[in-house]
């Protein structure tokens, strides 16, 4: 569901889905802090019992550590399986409590409300939950699809622009996988789109899932066609790992700077035109993302082990 005011509106869309007990929300303490009174409000008037779990912000916490402390903090709620997760955050929120609620009690439904641009239009939709280790990101997890979505455009007001710019960077993704049409509108619009204008954001968010969505449901398990998601991640994770997954990289700047590196060496491989691949570059760069690698934190690096973590993704 993509829309305004969702949030107050929470309750009437998540009681429903509740077979019995409890609900346990998931959020970093700066997400908390924003939005989890309003959300337990929203829960309460539709008669829904709700308890907040707060966990630090940053990738750090999509670790093996950090999947332990919330299992048994779940474990401590005495949630039961007819219960619910509800996710309340970014991408790192989403993985870690979806990732929990698939092995929570062999399996329990979850609800996934983004609050970044980026999760609203990839990460909150289609399934996949994981953790990051040592050897990689999101080599550990599982397919667990929530139950629902709630895309609440308000709540991107109080999101910061490096943050908004990150998930430009996914919704741009959208545009150079497959859609021409949604590309050229992006040109055109993804200012407004930067500027958090209503019809702009919608449009933006509507257009990215139906696409992801299509995919999903052709591809669930990523055997096939939801490989095309992954365009730029590759060389991105390979810049996230050697930045240590750290907030001097964020995520939609490592797909970003991925995305051109992808464009440009399809286009010295000749599959596709130097003047596609300076396309893609322009608009990334429009919305202040980073490009080339020189523009990334950590720079110069050492080409051979950028292509060993690439080969692990």
């Amino acid at each position: 569901v993509i829309g305004a005011g969702l949030l107050d509106k929470a309750g009437s869309y998540i009681a429903p889905l509740l077979k019995r007990g409890r609900t346990a929300i998931v959020a970093d303490a700066t997400v908390a802090a924003l939005h989890a009174g309003r959300l337990i409000d929203a829960l309460a008037h539709a008669g829904v019992e709700a308890h907040l779990i707060t966990i630090p912000p940053g990738e750090a916490s999509k670790s093996f550590e950090g999947l332990a402390d919330l299992s048994d903090r779940l474990l401590a709620l005495e949630l039961v399986r007819g219960g619910l997760i509800v996710a309340l955050g970014g991408g790192v929120v989403g993985d870690l409590a979806g990732f929990a609620a698939s092995i929570y009690k062999r399996g329990i439904d979850f609800i996934q409300i983004p609050t970044t641009l980026l999760a609203q239009v990839d990460s909150s939709v289609g399934g996949k939950t994981a953790i990051v280790t040592a050897r990689g990101k999101n080599l550990i997890g599982a397919f667990h699809q929530p139950r629902l979505v709630l895309a609440d455009l308000d709540v991107l007001n109080t999101l910061p622009d490096r943050e908004m710019a990150c998930g430009m960077a996914e919704v741009i993704k959208y545009g150079l996988l497959g859609d021409a049409d949604f590309f050229t509108w992006l040109e055109a619009n993804a200012a407004a789109a930067m500027a958090r204008d209503p019809a702009a954001l919608s449009e933006a968010v509507r257009r990215c899932v139906v696409m992801k969505a299509d995919i999903v449901i052709e591809d669930e398990k990523e055997q096939g066609r939801r490989a095309l998601l992954n365009l730029g991640h590759t060389f991105g994770h390979a810049l996230e790992a050697e930045n240590g997954y750290g907030e001097a990289l964020k995520h939609g700047e490592a797909v970003a700077a991925g995305c051109a590196l992808a464009y440009r060496y399809a286009a010295s491989q000749g599959l596709c035109s130097p003047a596609d691949a300076a396309r893609a570059e322009a608009l990334l760069a429009a919305v202040g993302l980073p490009t080339r690698l020189d523009q990334v934190v950590g720079h110069p690096f050492n080409a051979a082990v950028l292509v060993g973590h690439m080969a692990q993704d």
